[in-house]
């Protein structure tokens, strides 16, 4: 049986990669036009390259075209991860579909830092309206150890969820600090 699983990263394909093997044969799919700037895209596709190259898993690498995102989600702002997500398992299924593939999931599920029951939610919903199964464990148990596991393997750590809002928040308060000092 195959599975089409979206990848966010290297760092969080691990450990659902690892219990995904047992009964799955995986096909990695990296789509991820929520990535700012174009060169975190790149330094987080080439780690998720050379990872899965090692593992022997195949990987299908969608265009990448952020506009996509910034249209979504800044049509519906407060709800910009929803949408999100909504748009990264959307063309999933779609691929899985032209693939001729059953079978779905999302590494998007192993964070501690992502809206896991969105995520489930979404995955879910899309499954029974598309007639695909959406494969739904929580893979967050495995998450502190696929880290100490990337970062023994030097696998590249990005630091933000990937996209310019994330990037913002995380340098929020050093840029009012910086406004306030004017």
């Amino acid at each position: 049986m195959k599975i089409l699983l979206h990848i966010c990263c290297a760092r969080c394909v691990i450990y659902p990669l690892e219990r995904l093997k047992m009964n799955y044969e995986v096909i990695g799919y990296y789509f991820n036009p929520n990535i700012h700037p174009t060169t975190e895209y790149i330094l987080r596709g080439d780690a998720l390259k050379s990872y899965l190259e090692k593992e022997n898993i195949s990987l299908l690498i969608e265009d990448y075209n952020p506009s996509i995102h910034l249209e979504i989600v800044l049509g519906s702002f407060e709800n910009r991860c929803e949408s999100c997500y909504l748009l990264r398992l959307k063309e999933t299924v779609r691929k899985a579909k032209e693939l001729g593939i059953t079978y779905f999931s999302t590494t998007l599920l192993v964070s501690p830092y992502q809206n896991h029951a969105k995520i489930k939610e979404i995955g879910e919903r899309l499954a029974e309206e598309e007639d695909i199964v959406f494969y739904y464990e929580d893979f967050r148990s495995g998450w502190r150890d696929s880290q100490r596991v990337a970062d023994e393997l030097g696998i590249y750590r990005q630091k933000y969820c990937g996209c310019i809002f994330s990037e913002y928040e995380r340098f929020e308060k050093k840029v009012k600090r910086f406004i306030s000092l004017g």
